[in-house]
């Protein structure tokens, strides 16, 4: 049996997968999934302009805002050349070293979000549960600190990951179950012992979407708790009306990532394609409705949106 590892003189090729059983179809597939992402990342791309722009919005719940936007145009960015080439031209190879780069950022976003998301819920923990040291707590050195810590976070988890991936060696299959790297499926390939790798993917998810989705939970039973010791129901709508935008947001990351982890553990009678498509739409869901989301619910989003595009129609 050939065995290659990332010393070998031949450069190590992965074959990319678009939609097993369904290749006839993938061009006409594509197109859906193309729209999706002219919609993720025109979004986000929207949002980050108008953020950046509009004095009104340089305030911390915005700065989260364009961080999370910021993150999910990246992860958008991740996945794009490899799923349209497959869709597309059936450019299904990747190198080793492309694949764990791919690899890197895919989930290096992935947990920055999770990350994001957290920050997010503390700054509706500080709004509402201490709002007259708003602004004395969320500075904008203290907002610059929670992104730089974040990042620093997600490197540091993701290298020793990358790195113990890098001294696995391959033989026999060569061909991965989505058309884009992703942790499990590249050490799965391997023939030598990856049992380190899997422990260690499994810390890097647990330090990461698994500490901060419990504290997004606790953030929000002491909001709920501060709410409803409102006197007024009126005071206590506005209060929850401050939060529906990050809940939506919460729920269109952790949902499709809880419903694809159990796709994956009890679903084995399942076709291929339905495991491939999840894996996909799990991809774009939040990219592409999060800056949706947060144009409807946010009013001062919304304005300022309608005031670029109206200048932008005049102008023309």
């Amino acid at each position: 049996m050939l065995i290659l590892n990332n010393t070998n003189a031949q450069p190590l090729t992965f074959l990319l997968t678009g939609i097993p059983g369904l290749t006839a179809a993938q061009v006409w597939i594509s197109i859906p999934f193309c729209l999706l992402y002219v919609i993720a990342l025109s979004g986000n791309s929207m949002i980050l302009f108008v953020v950046l722009c509009e004095q009104s919005l340089h305030k911390p719940m915005y700065y989260f805002l364009s961080m999370l936007s910021a993150t999910d145009l990246s992860l958008s960015l991740c996945t794009l050349s490899t799923t349209l080439a497959v869709f597309w031209f059936e450019a299904r190879e990747i190198n080793l070293n492309a694949c764990i780069a791919q690899m890197f950022f895919l989930h290096a976003f992935t947990f920055m979000e999770s990350g994001v998301l957290l920050a997010m819920a503390f700054d509706r923990f500080v709004a509402i549960c201490k709002p007259l040291r708003y602004t004395a707590i969320l500075t904008n050195a203290r907002i610059a600190h929670i992104g730089v810590s974040m990042l620093i976070r997600n490197v540091a988890i993701m290298l020793p990951v990358v790195l113990l991936v890098k001294r696995l060696s391959f033989c026999g299959s060569m061909v991965l179950s989505h058309s884009y790297c992703y942790h499990v499926d590249l050490i799965q390939l391997s023939c030598t012992e990856n049992r380190i790798n899997s422990i260690l993917g499994l810390f890097a998810l647990f330090s990461t979407t698994g500490f901060d989705c419990p504290c997004i939970l606790l953030s929000y039973v002491l909001i709920i708790r501060s709410v409803l010791n409102i006197a007024s129901s009126e005071g206590q709508q506005k209060a929850f009306n401050t939060c529906i935008s990050h809940i939506c947001a919460v729920a269109i990351f952790y949902i499709p990532l809880i419903s694809l982890s159990l796709v994956h553990r009890y679903g084995h009678s399942a076709p291929p394609f339905v495991h491939t498509i999840m894996a996909n739409v799990f991809l774009l869901i939040p990219p592409v409705l999060n800056p949706i989301i947060y144009s409807v619910k946010t009013k001062q989003i919304r304005k300022v949106i309608v005031k670029v595009l109206t200048q932008k129609h005049l102008q023309i």
